[in-house]
């Protein structure tokens, strides 16, 4: 990848989510699907300024669905979830 901003495509702000981030500091990230491990973590280094311990990453690929007698396939995606080093801490939404 040559941009950080190719890597993370959005975080994912889901229930799991928030309950990660509240007790085990994790954030979860929908990313591209050719990023690596590496890659995830020197983006999430250089966007939002904190320090990564570690990255688990998870690919799921697209269910098929139909519509009438036509049958089509949502696309493959990849997840990330990003553990922080102790002491850091990242806010999607502030203030709300």
């Amino acid at each position: 990848m040559k941009n950080s901003y190719g890597v993370l495509l959005g975080p994912m702000l889901t229930e799991k989510g928030t309950l990660l981030k509240e007790t085990d500091n994790k954030v979860m990230f929908k990313v591209a699907r050719s990023a690596n491990k590496i890659e995830i973590k020197k983006a999430v280094e250089e966007i939002f300024k904190v320090k990564v311990d570690c990255v688990t990453t998870m690919n799921y690929m697209g269910k098929k669905k139909r519509m009438g007698k036509h049958e089509g396939k949502r696309p493959d995606w990849k997840k990330a979830i990003v553990t922080l080093k102790e002491g850091e801490k990242l806010d999607f939404v502030e203030g709300v």
